[in-house]
């Protein structure tokens, strides 16, 4: 199959090399053919060839004029080029300032449909600390008592606040840990943090809350040790 296959591609390469070279051949010989019936009309039109050849000579002293026109066809075809170039670079600037504009207002976006996500969380968890009976539908923090359940979820909702000013970027990484370490002198809030710290350990370090996460844990690990964490007030 492969070989027939072979030979008739061989073929059809064969076929086409010989289509070409009668074309040329075709060519070659119509080209011939019409430039003597063009040359004896030539010299039907002026009587014979001495006078065709007297008056192509007087074409000549035109010839600098042609130069001339020439010179300034290119010169305009440059300036052209030349125009067109800057236009083009003008037109690759506007892209990049309107592709810009695009990913700002992608950015935006995100940010705000981010601070939307946060404020319906706030709104339940509000909800949860107002009415503890709604933790029997979500309760992150099951056979804790009443008031230890209202200090995890403000524990959470501090954490997070963190996590959202830092994606924001209006807090450092020396400012997070200062906060980090801060909020862990709490004892409620190490609470919540030994309750939580497993769940968090599995977020990607590359996002967010992750960043955050590992930087609450570095304060952390300071505060055990009994060393100030990096960042912090002397």
């Amino acid at each position: 199959m492969a070989r027939q296959q072979m030979w008739h591609s061989a073929l059809k390469i064969c076929s086409w090399v010989v289509s070409c070279v009668a074309g040329v051949i075709l060519v070659g010989i119509a080209s011939i053919a019409v430039s003597g019936w063009l040359i004896r009309g030539v010299e039907a039109i002026n009587g014979d060839r001495r006078t065709a050849e007297q008056r192509s000579s007087l074409g000549d002293y035109f010839g600098g004029v042609s130069a001339v026109f020439s010179g300034l066809a290119l010169l305009l075809l440059v300036v052209t080029l030349l125009f067109q170039q800057r236009e083009l670079r003008l037109q690759r600037q506007e892209l990049s300032l309107q592709r810009h504009e695009l990913n700002a207002s992608r950015d935006e976006l995100r940010r705000s449909a981010e601070a939307d996500m946060r404020a319906l969380h706030v709104q339940l968890t509000q909800m949860i600390m107002d009415d503890p009976s709604l933790s029997a539908v979500w309760n992150d923090f099951r056979g804790e008592p009443d008031s230890t359940l209202r200090q995890n979820l403000f524990a959470n909702l501090t954490f997070n606040h963190y996590v959202l000013a830092y994606s924001w970027g209006n807090i450092s990484d020396d400012d997070l840990i200062v906060h980090a370490e801060n909020l862990l002198s709490s004892s409620a809030f190490r609470r919540y943090w030994n309750a939580t710290r497993a769940h968090k350990a599995a977020l990607s370090p590359e996002s967010s809350e992750g960043h955050v996460f590992q930087a609450f844990e570095q304060a952390l690990a300071a505060r055990r040790r009994g060393t100030p964490p990096p960042g912090s007030a002397p």
